[in-house]
């Protein structure tokens, strides 16, 4: 316990600002069920109405938690979801926030990653996220390209770029802990994406390994992975082809994440990394809802916003 509480401590007193006449619901699962503890103690000595509420792993990112969880999420003050599978893109956390709650999604979350990516400056994290913001927030059109192959153009239309700070102190907002990055649901995307970075289910990828994505007109048309293209097609049963939308575009400004380490929680807020991800966007800006959402991250990009350079947090 006594490694998780510094990080604890940091999500629950700078991240979400908890005060002592709020109620904070802390959302585990049976498999992160020690680092909602550790969030539950640190929660408690602040807040008398704090409870943890843990239920069975879902299925997939995305998957709805069950009825009374989405209920407690939706009735408090504060919630933080440690959790194996995402509740970032679920009905019950946009709920939540429309009710009020701030919220903190801690997705995928390892005891490592939770020490490691909550041993950071969040005021210097905002900083990076509020100077890519000045330079991406106008944009037209952004094009990324990368020496793996990634040549993708977003036309962003009237979607709006948000910040992912990790400061959470205003009623309805939300974030991922670990936290720092800059990201919109793009209108529509064509070209390709090669990650060479992180992605599930393979975790890390080796030196010189590579999964390629050709997008036309805002959907994904190929998949060169065997694993990721049964995940896709499976959700598509559910979906159809809002599985194989193109739900975001995000900027890493975490600049305390030095290296991947194979979390894509961790991993997509690396500085100067960008990430990709396919089917829901329902949560962050976009109209699609989908019981899947899947981030490739993509090392050593150049960014253009309508033509021109932008210049990326560096570590």
């Amino acid at each position: 316990m006594s490694d998780l509480r510094s990080p604890a401590e940091t999500a629950i007193r700078q991240c979400l600002g908890l005060e002592s006449e709020e109620s904070c619901v802390i959302v585990t699962d049976d498999k992160r069920e020690p680092i909602g503890e550790a969030l539950y103690d640190v929660a408690s000595e602040t807040a008398d109405s704090t409870v943890i509420v843990c239920y069975p792993p879902g299925d997939t990112h995305g998957s709805e938690p069950p009825e009374p969880v989405a209920a407690a999420m939706a009735s408090a003050d504060v919630v933080l979801a440690p959790t194996t599978k995402s509740l970032s893109h679920t009905r019950a956390r946009t709920e939540a926030n429309e009710a009020g709650a701030r919220v903190a999604t801690l997705p995928g979350i390892t005891e490592d990653v939770f020490i490691t990516g909550l041993d950071a400056d969040y005021e210097t994290i905002a900083a990076h996220c509020a100077d890519v913001r000045e330079q991406v927030d106008d944009a037209d059109e952004i094009r990324v390209t990368t020496p793996a192959g990634t040549d993708i153009t977003f036309g962003i239309g009237d979607r709006q770029f948000l910040s992912d700070t990790g400061i959470v102190h205003q009623s309805g907002q939300m974030s991922n802990l670990p936290a720092g990055e800059v990201f919109v649901s793009p209108e529509t995307g064509d070209g390709t994406f090669v990650v060479d970075g992180t992605m599930m289910p393979h975790g890390r990828l080796e030196d010189g390994q590579t999964l390629e994505f050709d997008v036309e007109d805002g959907l994904v048309t190929r998949i060169s992975d065997d694993d990721i293209r049964e995940t896709v097609e499976t959700a598509a049963e559910e979906a159809g082809n809002d599985a194989y939308n193109l739900a975001e575009l995000g900027i890493g400004t975490n600049v305390a994440v030095t290296e991947l380490v194979g979390s894509v929680l961790l991993d997509e807020k690396a500085a100067g990394t960008v990430h990709i991800a396919i089917g829901d966007d329902a949560g962050i800006g976009g109209t699609v809802e989908a019981p899947i959402h899947l981030d490739g991250i993509i090392r050593d990009p150049t960014v253009y916003a309508d033509g021109e350079p932008i210049t990326l947090p560096s570590k």
